[in-house]
């Protein structure tokens, strides 16, 4: 069995590299003519291949690119009313002889959209009636029979990335792009959450004056549900932060701390994020300073809310 695997493997990889020495002009034709798509990419094609052109078009809508799979058979019984000559097709089929997909191209030539071919036979009926010919041909298939599609259909799964990757480039497609594509993603959280979206604040927030009393503090924490105190001046600013770290420091020298205002046992200047920073930043600081507790403040340093590790935890971020 590892023998047939590794076989499997190595026709596939082999296959990727003959792609790769196949690439030519056409693939930066096919690039350069979906980018100025107006409409969508409309990925065509049955069986096995169209299974991967479903994948192709799920790659290009969540990059960037607009797209739909179109089946081939369906295609004929009422599906290509959704292609217009805005679109840009791209038709795959190994042979290029599909039936149900040959008799396609010419309804998608008098709907007037453009037709890319993904095909491994550059003489074939597809690509005759193509603008631009990818040639996807590989020397063998990894099924021991050799009539299941496995190399071919690797091949063309790659070149549909290699096609998104580059569309990728020329869109200048960056990672809040993506992160609004994928808002239910962890990706997208850590991309789109900021501070401000997941802050304790209100009565979650425990926030004292700087006379206020050590005992009235815990009682504040306690009433908050915090794991701390943000200690604030008069004109609402940060002046520092109460954890239970600092009252076990100092209950050791004074037994008469909880008398004590803040003020004088307080962490001064703690660690702060701005409240449009992002959340996973928060994260960021949380594990390198090795701290529960970061404060939220504007840009004038007035506080707005604390980000405890709890608030992460419940947001997927950690």
């Amino acid at each position: 069995m590892l023998k047939r695997a590794k076989e499997v493997l190595t026709i596939e990889a082999d296959a990727l590299r003959q792609l790769i020495s196949q690439l030519d002009r056409n693939f930066e034709a096919a690039v350069g003519t979906i980018a100025k798509c107006s409409g969508r990419v409309v990925v065509c094609g049955m069986g096995k291949t169209g299974i991967i052109g479903r994948k192709i078009a799920s790659t290009f809508s969540s990059t960037g690119t607009p797209s739909l799979f179109l089946h081939s058979s369906e295609a004929v019984h009422g599906d290509l009313g959704q292609v217009t000559k805005q679109d840009v097709m791209i038709v795959i089929s190994q042979s290029g002889e599909t039936e149900e997909t040959v008799r396609v191209l010419p309804l998608i030539k008098k709907i007037g959209a453009k037709i890319v071919a993904m095909t491994g036979n550059v003489k074939s009926t597809l690509a005759k009636h193509s603008d631009i010919v990818l040639n996807t041909h590989v020397a063998r298939e990894g099924c021991p029979l050799g009539v299941a599609p496995m190399a071919s259909t690797t091949t063309i799964l790659a070149l549909g990335d290699a096609l998104a990757a580059c569309l990728m480039d020329r869109k200048k497609f960056k990672k809040e792009d993506f992160a609004f594509n994928h808002p239910g993603g962890s990706l997208g959280r850590r991309l789109l959450l900021k501070a401000e979206d997941i802050m304790r604040q209100d009565l979650a927030l425990a926030k004292v004056k700087q006379t206020t009393t050590v005992k009235e503090v815990l009682l504040s924490i306690t009433k908050a549900r915090s794991g701390c105190a943000c200690v604030v001046d008069s004109r609402g600013h940060l002046a520092g932060i109460f954890t239970d770290g600092d009252l076990r420091r100092h209950l050791k020298e004074d037994s008469q701390i909880l008398a004590r205002p803040v003020q004088e046992v307080m962490t001064r200047r703690p660690m702060v994020i701005s409240k449009d920073k992002l959340a996973a930043d928060a994260f960021g600081i949380l594990k390198t300073k090795r701290i529960d507790e970061l404060p939220v403040v504007d840009k004038s340093r007035k506080l707005v809310g604390l980000v405890d590790v709890q608030d992460l935890l419940k947001a997927g971020l950690v």
